[in-house]
């Protein structure tokens, strides 16, 4: 285990990001619907049902296909720990502590591969106290979001390794995490798989069967019973409201000013600059992506290797994230209507904290040029990480609650149901009071469609099985 001390130094340097979680009560968030989910998730996977699709107490009481939309792996995990013996706001901090932690973790092993064991823990630590990692868990409480942030490093990961395994995993844990997410990451999913190809190609080895270019089929495969009947069953739902009015791209483009200093707070996003929560990339995390593409520039050595490669294209990625969350940008977010669906240009920060904190690991690697010890550049890099952001990871104010105040029926059938209703079918009529709501839900059956959706996720397991008995039998060989 000495070989990957690096882990060991990123899990205990976590503990500060996740503190807050081992407090009693719970603390308010934008997204104030999670312990209401994981506990619905456990009651319906109590009564018998995998998949879960619909759950009986929200929508107000009629039943509400959530899950059938919703991306659902942070709950499945939430509801695994209430099966555990905890309730429903313990599993729900623990799904969401687990969440946090992974992302440091996933990294480590990301940049570990290019930047070695003290490059890893630097980009661990980076991606971990990103500023909008801090956002995501404790202003906006965007768990699916936050947990498709764990798993973006493991994506890249699987396809640079061209390990199907790994890949697979990533990939698909990217989509059951949080869709929006995975979409945004893809394009860029698909740069590394065709850069694989071509050294296949060039190497004289199988283009076709390159394992890197299968690991997108099957991680599609493998999470087909959640985004099939989303993609095609949208239409039967009021979830395109939520593109456009108050959610229109077009008023939630960041200035510039903004991602190099903004300040800390727990509001919403608004047209302007003046937004009540924070859209910073972090000082530092800028300052090492532009560093090391200085550096990666002044070496031919480097520039002609590998990891140069790396760099120029973590740094472009960085560039163009930083980009698309910029006003200049609104030519392409309107000539591409897809785009649309991610509402708020500022999502681009989760890539923005990906590449720069991939690049942090690099400049523990770049120093060496310098004859420099490479620890001596990594100490004080995480000294001020730590100094700077851990103020950042600390929520607002703790409330005194227990599982029961998100739990009970007057909760779910009416405050949880007015947060999140957009997946209720358009002609539905809302309850205008608590006296209105639904005493009896009507149960949802399966369609054909999910039945389909569920065979094609059988397939992809069956196929990830086939394709990591091939590989390795291969290689034995």
């Amino acid at each position: 285990m000495k070989k990957y001390y690096g882990l060991f130094v990123v899990l205990i340097l976590s503990f500060w990001a996740i503190q807050p979680f081992f407090i009693s009560g719970f603390f308010p968030m934008h997204d104030d619907v999670q312990v209401a989910r994981v506990f619905e998730m456990k009651k319906v996977l109590q009564n018998g049902v995998f998949p879960v699709r619909s759950v009986p107490d929200l929508g107000y009481g009629y039943g509400y296909p959530i899950f059938n939309f919703y991306a659902p792996l942070s709950y499945y995990v939430g509801s695994a720990f209430m099966f555990l013996g905890f309730d429903a706001l313990i599993g729900t901090k623990l799904m969401m502590a687990l969440g946090v932690i992974l992302a440091g973790i996933f990294m480590y092993f990301l940049a570990r591969k290019f930047f070695g064991e003290l490059g890893g823990i630097v980009s661990g630590l980076f991606y971990l106290y990103a500023p909008f990692h801090a956002v995501d868990i404790y202003v906006r409480g965007d768990v699916a979001e936050f947990w498709a942030y764990a798993f973006i490093p493991l994506a890249f990961l699987g396809i640079y390794k061209r390990n199907i395994l790994i890949g697979t995993i990533g990939f698909a844990g990217l989509i059951l995490s949080h869709n929006l997410t995975a979409m945004m990451i893809t394009p860029f999913l698909l740069i590394v798989i065709l850069l694989n190809c071509y050294s296949a190609f060039k190497n004289k080895k199988s283009f076709v069967l390159n394992s890197s270019s299968l690991i997108l089929i099957l991680g599609l495969a493998l999470s087909a019973f959640y985004w099939v009947p989303a993609l095609l069953e949208m239409k039967n739902t009021n979830v395109l409201s939520q593109i456009g009015g108050g959610a229109d791209f077009r008023d939630h483009f960041v200035c510039i000013n903004q991602l190099w200093n903004s300040l800390w707070g727990f509001g919403g996003s608004v047209d302007g600059c003046t937004d009540g929560l924070s859209f910073k990339i972090g000082k530092l995390h800028i300052l090492v992506s532009i560093a090391a593409f200085i550096l990666m520039l002044c070496f031919k050595r480097i520039r002609e290797s590998k990891a140069g490669a790396i760099i120029f294209l973590s740094f472009l990625g960085f560039f163009i994230s930083a980009f698309f969350m910029l006003e200049a940008s609104k030519p392409i977010w309107e000539a591409i209507p897809t785009m649309a669906f991610f509402q708020y240009p500022w999502r681009f920060l989760i890539l923005a904290s990906f590449f720069s904190s991939l690049l942090a690991g690099s400049v523990i690697s770049l120093s060496r040029q310098f004859i420099i010890k490479s620890y001596l550049i990594a100490l004080p890099l995480v000294f001020f990480l730590l100094f700077f952001n851990l103020k950042l990871f600390i929520p607002q104010t703790i409330l005194s609650r227990t599982a029961a105040d998100y739990t009970n029926e007057n909760t779910l059938k009416w405050t949880v149901s007015k947060i999140s209703d957009e997946y209720l079918p358009p002609n539905f009529r809302k309850p205008k009071s608590e006296k209105d709501i639904a005493k009896n839900p009507i149960p949802f059956k399966e369609t054909t469609l999910e039945k389909t959706s569920n065979g094609v996720s059988l397939i992809g397991v069956l196929a990830l099985i086939i394709g990591i008995i091939f590989k390795y039998a291969k290689i034995k060989r």
